[in-house]
């Protein structure tokens, strides 16, 4: 099988002739450019200069001979956005500053700080109104210069026999909503006032809309997979309870994904929700997610045994390889194989998973961590050679 055929039969909930793997075709499945740089020194591939796909995270574009020696299956389309087009970084006493598009400020540490976390919000709390959101300057998600020559890298990424995956142009609807009015401000107004709430997801809805109907029509046919992010967990419970997801988010989700399966009918909806989202599984696949991600192992309810048993056979799991917040990076080779064999074993079996690392792979993942982690994939990841009883 070649890459591309590899990703569409686990996508089938097929057994592939080894486990698909994915390194960086989106901006949750990436690696940090310091460890970026210390896996290629690992690896004995030569220095470079680091293109970024993600500034805010810092976040390296992988360069095809690494992903060539690791066999990684798929490749990314990263859209022009606030995270890798017009950054100008600015030097302010302790911080590097940068005003993005949307009119949030963002800062991370000077000299060499590891990510931007935001400063500043367009929008401000409390007292946020549906005219103020009207009124506020939105970025054009139509503009066709988004994805300047992304269609040349996906003919190019077909033609070699690679998956093909899109990012969505910005967060996901309840996320990006937090960074224009604060996350405080919006649980508040949720809880509250849900009709500045509800104006804002619309707003976010509209804007979504507007990039897919642009773009999909001119990449919908050289595209496999079309992600969207929005995270709803933490580490034991969720963000806002499954009540209030299914009465505010999920209808505006639901529209979205149905536009863009009409728009690229073949492709398969990745949809990424960090943290303890079990109990809102099923919905995620009643309104069109064929791709769960990340399977967030370490947090409450997210054993991957019982995810397979209970929601493999409906929904594709891409991610889970290794644990990024403890084992990965604080863990022994040894124990990074090990967590490698027990997600492989629970996830792989008939079909239906993609190995990547729980989420980003960070910027304190040691070397020889993830020299670990990769031979590990190598030595599990053909599904023939499992146990037989972890077939059964």
């Amino acid at each position: 099988m070649n890459s591309r055929e590899r990703v569409l039969t686990t996508l089938t909930h097929q057994e592939p002739d080894r486990v698909p793997l994915d390194l960086g075709s989106v901006q949750v499945t990436g690696i940090h450019a310091v460890a970026y740089r210390a896996l290629r020194e690992a690896l004995g591939l030569p220095a470079e200069e680091i293109a970024l796909c993600d500034t805010i995270q810092q976040l390296a574009t992988p360069s095809e001979d690494l992903l060539e020696r690791l066999g990684v299956d798929t490749r990314g389309l990263f859209p022009l956005n606030s995270h890798n087009w017009n950054v100008v970084e600015e030097e302010a006493g302790e911080y590097w500053m940068y005003h993005d598009e949307w009119g949030i400020t963002h800062r991370r540490p000077y000299p060499d700080g590891l990510y931007y976390s935001i400063l500043d919000v367009p929008l401000p709390g409390p007292e946020v109104t549906a005219a103020d959101i009207e009124r506020l300057p939105w970025p054009d998600m139509a503009d066709p210069r988004r994805i300047d020559g992304l269609r040349e890298r996906a003919e190019a990424q077909r033609a070699a026999g690679r998956a093909v995956v899109i990012k969505d142009p910005f967060a996901g609807i309840f996320e990006m909503a937090q960074r224009i009015v604060g996350m405080q401000e919006l649980l508040m107004m949720m809880a509250t006032d849900p009709a500045p709430a509800e104006a804002l997801f619309d707003k976010m809805l509209e804007l979504k809309l507007a990039f897919w109907e642009m773009a999909l029509p001119r990449l919908g046919d050289v595209v496999d997979v079309v992600t969207y992010a929005d995270d709803y967990g933490t580490q034991q419970s969720q963000l806002i309870s499954p009540r209030m997801f299914r009465q505010m988010l999920k209808p505006r989700i639901q529209i979205l994904f149905s536009r863009i399966k009409t728009l690229a009918p073949h492709t398969r909806q990745f949809f990424h929700s960090c943290g303890n989202v079990r109990p809102i599984i099923p919905d995620y696949i009643e309104i069109g997610a064929e791709i769960l991600n990340p399977i967030h192992v370490r947090a409450a309810g997210m054993e991957p045994v019982a995810l397979k048993r209970d929601f493999g056979a409906s929904v594709v799991f891409w991610g889970g390889g290794v644990d990024t917040q403890e084992v990965l990076p604080y863990g022994t080779p040894e124990q990074v194989k090990d967590d490698v064999r027990r997600n492989i074993e629970a996830l792989a079996p008939g079909g239906g998973y993609v190995f990547t690392t729980v989420h980003n792979i960070q910027a304190d993942a040691p070397a020889a961590n993830l020299v670990a982690l990769y031979e590990a994939f190598s030595d599990y990841g053909v599904v023939a050679d499992l146990p037989q009883e972890v077939q059964s």
